[in-house]
């Protein structure tokens, strides 16, 4: 199994910067995409951002020149740069990790970020 332990959110006011953080541990060296995701009350969880071992990114459009993603691969982290921050950001965010070759994934338990107009 894997454990993904999210830290970085809060409450920042709009325009502002937050970093996210995302530590894996337990059997990864399956993992190939690691990622976040978000889902706001009363709405379905949505792409942030994935990352692949190599460093291939996606985004999702509405945090496109946003957000920038990352990953530390000697330290099993992937971190979420979010700035130009937007009340419409504010969601529980989670990490995600999953094994391309099982397509077993992982989530973590997620991390509040509310953005004040």
């Amino acid at each position: 199994q894997v454990q993904l332990v999210e830290s970085g959110g809060g409450l920042v006011q709009a325009g502002g910067s937050l970093r996210l953080s995302c530590a894996a541990s337990g059997s990864i060296f399956g993992v190939n995409v690691m990622g976040w995701y978000r889902q706001a009350p009363g709405k379905q969880r949505e792409l942030v951002a994935t990352i692949t071992r190599s460093g291939d990114t996606d985004y999702g459009d509405s945090v496109k020149g946003r957000f920038t993603i990352s990953r530390d691969n000697a330290k099993n982290t992937v971190y979420l740069q979010m700035n130009s921050l937007k009340p419409e950001d504010t969601a529980v965010y989670y990490c995600n990790s999953k094994s391309l070759t099982t397509l077993i994934e992982y989530w973590g338990r997620g991390t509040q970020v509310t953005v004040s107009s």
